[in-house]
């Protein structure tokens, strides 16, 4: 299998799963025997059951959602549209079976 270029990216729908865009056609058969195959621009996706599939472009940037990576630092305030603190949510305390707001 000829490397690629592009690194993996982890994305998240209902299930997480490790991609990359393929740099060029990629045809294999998978542990089962199903043969896949992809043009330039789909993506080799890994399941977390240890599965491998082949997703084309237009169906996979349509459904998943790419997720930073650990390292990258949080939005800060200051990059934010407003520089308004949102309101804290109440806190709920049980006092004697009653709930305090």
């Amino acid at each position: 299998m000829k490397l690629m270029a592009s690194e993996w990216t982890t994305y998240r729908t209902r299930f997480l799963i490790t991609a990359r865009q393929l740099d060029s056609p990629l045809t294999f058969v998978d542990a089962i025997g199903r043969e896949h195959s992809g043009q330039k621009g789909d993506y080799l996706v890994y399941s977390s059951d240890g599965t491998r599939r082949v997703a084309p472009r237009e169906i996979f940037e349509d459904i998943y959602v790419p997720m930073g990576r650990a390292s990258d630092p949080w939005p800060s305030l200051a990059n934010s549209r407003s520089h308004e603190t949102p309101p804290s949510p109440p806190i709920r305390r049980r006092s004697a079976g009653a709930c305090i707001v």
